[in-house]
């Protein structure tokens, strides 16, 4: 069990930690054959992905043939073994963003990938969404499971339209507590950084161009629960 809960926890710093994978989709020009390429993507405040894709890649071709999908994320190790690498494959489906979401999740997506902006003065850009179906994580050798479906299943929180409001206020009134957390966790000080994002599992804080992720110990559901897990991180690394 505590494994388990060791290895979801690992799996969901990765996902949130990155913004690269590698996305298999079937084959729509050959018989279904499994094609791989490599993507850029974002998390929501739940745990669901998001893809910028254009209609010509060969990737979104698949993905309007058939929607069933999977992306890969790893980390590998710089030194010794890099078959003991971290990685997460997650499997679902991959559905276009409705235009009534379109804009929420543009702004999201990029606000975290600033560079991807510039596709937008084409046409034939959109974003899809995947919800997370089946999850398999390998930590390394022997760290291997598959993870509980319904624990990547949430709906976005209670306090998902609150999200704006918070940062700002972390921003404006809390700033001491936001470069406090970043030196903290990541060993960063920058008196210039500032909170960019807040999803259940964590929060994101920008600094010199980069982004970190700093996790909460368990996930927030609720207004309660975030505000509670801010105000722990505030006392953890009171400057």
């Amino acid at each position: 069990m505590l494994n388990k809960i060791k290895y979801e926890n690992d799996a969901i710093s990765l996902l949130r930690g990155s913004n690269m994978a590698i996305l298999s989709t079937l084959s729509k020009k050959f018989e279904e054959f499994p094609f791989g390429s490599f993507i850029t993507y974002i998390t929501d405040q739940n745990r669901s992905v998001y893809i910028y894709a254009s209609d010509l890649a060969e990737h979104t071709k698949n993905i309007h043939n058939n929607s069933k999908s999977c992306i890969t994320i790893f980390n590998t190790n710089k030194d010794g073994d890099k078959q003991n690498s971290s990685r997460l494959s997650i499997m679902g489906h991959f559905q276009k963003v409705e235009s009534n979401d379109y804009n929420k999740c543009e702004e999201r997506f990029f606000k975290f990938l600033p560079e991807s902006k510039k596709y937008s003065q084409t046409h034939d850009f959109n974003f899809y969404k995947m919800n997370p179906n089946k999850i398999r994580w390998i930590g390394g050798f022997g760290e291997i499971a598959w993870l509980n479906d319904k624990n990547w299943q949430l709906n976005n929180p209670d306090w998902s339209e609150e999200e704006v409001s918070m940062i700002n206020h972390m921003n404006e009134d809390h700033n001491d507590v936001v470069i406090s957390c970043l030196k903290g966790f990541h060993d960063i000080k920058d008196e210039a950084c500032s909170m960019i994002g807040i999803n259940i599992d964590g929060y994101y804080i920008k600094s010199n161009k980069v982004i970190y992720y700093i996790p909460f110990e368990k996930p927030c559901l609720n207004s309660k629960e975030i505000r509670a897990a801010l105000v722990d991180h505030a006392n953890l690394f009171k400057s």
